[in-house]
């Protein structure tokens, strides 16, 4: 007879487990590590960047920025991992928010709402996706194929800096980073 009792994931238990694999200044290596999975968290990262436990926001931005050091996507899935546990989470758009970028002679270098800086480029490309209604959303890449939607002010920013260029055989509006041209809209469509 065993006394092990099956415990089923908190957000406490991996935040302890978070901080105990951190090691030095840079993020932990979460594309190494693949624990077995124990199960879904009442964990939601909201389109505005708020992340909820079990329906509360979570108010203590160092814990939130712990937790999005060790978040990992596999496929449409996210997952908060650490050496010894894989738990899942709900994200309803991106799990990070770009909420302002500065233009610097490394290019366009966008902050995140969880403390990330990164300049846009060949390894953090700019995407736009297009709602049914024709509402654009915006996207950089932020790590391991963690995107950070860019909010309204600094999308609007970006259109206030972006030029018409020839891009794979059609005119579009966008923008310049790293030698890198990243579209935003097709020029025909602000035309009409």
């Amino acid at each position: 007879m065993s006394d092990h009792i099956n415990v089923p994931p908190s957000a406490e238990g991996i935040a302890a487990s978070a901080q105990a694999a951190q090691k030095g200044k840079g993020l932990p290596p979460v594309h190494l590590w693949n624990p077995p999975f124990c199960g879904d968290l009442d964990m939601e990262i909201k389109r505005d960047g708020t992340w909820f436990y079990q329906g509360t926001p979570i108010g203590r931005q160092p814990l939130v920025r712990l937790f999005s050091t060790i978040l990992k996507r596999e496929g449409d899935k996210y997952f908060l991992v650490t050496p010894v546990e894989k738990v899942g989470l709900r994200v309803v758009d991106a799990p990070f928010v770009a909420i302002d970028f500065d233009e610097t002679q490394r290019g366009l270098t966008f902050h995140t709402n969880v403390g990330d800086v990164v300049v846009a480029g060949p390894d953090h490309p700019i995407r736009v996706s297009y709602s049914d209604a024709g509402e654009p959303s915006p996207y950089i890449l932020v790590r391991s194929n963690l995107e950070a939607l860019i909010d309204r002010k600094s999308f609007y920013r970006l259109a206030d800096i972006g030029h018409h260029q020839d891009h794979e055989g059609a005119k579009w509006f966008g923008v310049t980073s790293q030698g890198s041209f990243f579209p935003l809209i097709r020029s025909a469509d602000l035309e009409t």
